[in-house]
């Protein structure tokens, strides 16, 4: 029997990533399987309103098919173009929350205020789509935590699931404020929901947005360089280069970003909705990934990176991209993984891969990669037989590295920054204690020292007693 899982989509940018991975899903679909005929591999995502078994061709209506999805944000906006939208008709209205005024990018307001106001709303919604399910595994939300509405509300959301189905896993992607993020308040923002997260979680993958838009950014070289080129046969280079500079930066390209995060998504979820040569489930990931319950946050790489958005690029070769995997280029959030030590990796291969070749690369990069001394064999790794659309083979990498609390000390330094000078406690101070502040930075301070100390970690040296006879 398929186990199912559960889409709980927050906020402004979780929602839109959630309807691209909803799109992409069902493009992976029909391209397996022909068709999209409702089967026990959309199961684990979809349920059938429908009591017949009824094939659903490209192009044809997909009211039959519901997704096992709760849609929340406290702005209409965003939902109402989700239910206007082509894939509208995947969700059911009963599963969409919001409200009209915005948490107004305070974390405090979304947690504490609308947590309060739709609380008993929420565990209704959740209640009647988990008594869909027959083998329910895992509650996987997508948010950023630089907001109010992804960061507040997603945080209590969190906590709600952990309170009411403890025996659900819970996993989330959450999207990282980079450093220049234009919301003022964020350092506040995203260390409270960083404490949530570590609290009632089981398993966070940060997504960094400096790192998507640096990927976004190497993917379009090609095409900057071609518009150059252009630009210059007509004899107005400066105009045109300045124009489409300004513009660059104006606008970030969300849309390339949100279908990273889909790809990622679709990976991490393929094998239960494929057949595979040796499926990982998602209860594998945090058993073989995760350590010590607060230590639950895995770095993520993809390769071939560049290709997922530019079909133009000449696909990598499979050892290729194994050396692709553990460039910093290739990961979701910024770090370097290769100056820590790694306490687990899970290597999850899409495609008609050999075991062999799996094997014999595994084996090279074992010499190559710092793990801890204690789980020096710490590589879990999975084959699904359907690859990407578009692609031969592809490959994810889920790390469990030190690394990531150098991110933690940078969005500490962010949230000092500004709380030594009490600069907009007192929007907080309105839904909350100030001595919530003090708590959360001794929470993530915590953290970071238990990573830090397992980065020191040596063996011990026993010495060995002489007899005294």
């Amino acid at each position: 029997m398929p186990r199912e899982l559960i889409f709980v989509q927050v906020g402004q940018c979780g929602n839109q990533i959630g309807m691209r991975f909803w799109d992409l899903a069902l493009k992976e679909h029909a391209k397996a399987k022909q068709s999209l005929l409702y089967d026990e591999s959309l199961s684990s995502f979809f349920r059938n309103v429908n009591s017949k078994n009824q094939e659903l061709r490209i192009g044809d209506p997909i009211q039959n098919l519901k997704a096992r999805a709760l849609i929340v944000d406290m702005e209409e906006g965003v939902i109402n173009q989700i239910m206007k939208s082509p894939l509208g008709e995947l969700f059911d209205e009963k599963q969409c929350i919001n409200d009209v005024s915005g948490a107004g990018n305070n974390w405090a307001h979304g947690f504490y205020h609308y947590g309060n106001q739709y609380e008993k709303h929420i565990e209704e919604r959740l209640r009647k789509t988990v008594e869909q399910c027959d083998s329910l595994q895992c509650f996987f939300m997508t948010h950023s935590i630089g907001g109010g509405t992804g960061s507040g509300l997603g945080s209590r959301i969190v906590g709600l699931l952990e309170d009411n189905y403890p025996e659900v896993f819970r996993f989330t992607a959450s999207v990282f404020p980079s450093g220049d993020d234009d919301v003022v308040t964020s350092p506040y923002n995203s260390l409270f929901s960083l404490y949530e997260l570590a609290k009632h979680a089981d398993c966070v993958f940060p997504i960094d947005n400096q790192a998507l838009i640096n990927i976004v950014d190497q993917i379009d070289k090609p095409n900057k360089a071609r518009l150059v080129k252009e630009n210059a046969h007509e004899g107005s280079v400066g105009i045109k280069i300045t124009q489409f500079g300004e513009e660059e930066k104006r606008q970030k390209p969300f849309d390339k970003m949100n279908s990273l995060i889909a790809h990622l998504l679709s990976h991490i979820t393929c094998s239960m909705r494929f057949e595979g040569a040796l499926n990982v489930d998602l209860n594998e990931i945090t058993m073989n990934l995760v350590p010590y319950p607060d230590l639950h946050f895995l770095i993520s790489s993809m390769a071939p990176l560049y290709s997922l958005l530019d079909s133009k690029l000449q696909p990598r070769r499979l050892d290729q991209m194994f050396n692709d995997i553990y460039h910093p280029d290739f990961q979701m959030i910024t770090g370097q993984p290769s100056l820590h030590k790694y306490l687990a990796v899970g290597l999850l291969v899409r495609g008609d891969v050999a075991f062999s070749d799996v094997n014999r690369n595994i084996k090279k990069l074992k010499d190559q990669l710092r793990m801890i001394y204690w789980n020096q064999e710490g590589f879990k790794y999975g084959i699904c037989n359907q690859p990407p659309i578009g692609q031969q083979y592809s490959m994810l990498c889920l790390a469990n590295n030190t690394c990531i609390k150098d991110t933690f000390q940078e969005m500490t330094d962010r949230f000092q920054k500004l709380y030594k000078r009490k600069v907009y406690v007192h929007h907080y101070k309105q839904y909350m204690e100030q001595s919530h502040f003090d708590e959360t930075l001794n929470g993530i301070q915590n953290l970071m020292v238990k990573y830090q100390d397992l980065e020191m970690a040596q063996p011990k040296k026993y010495q060995r007693i002489q007899p005294i006879f």
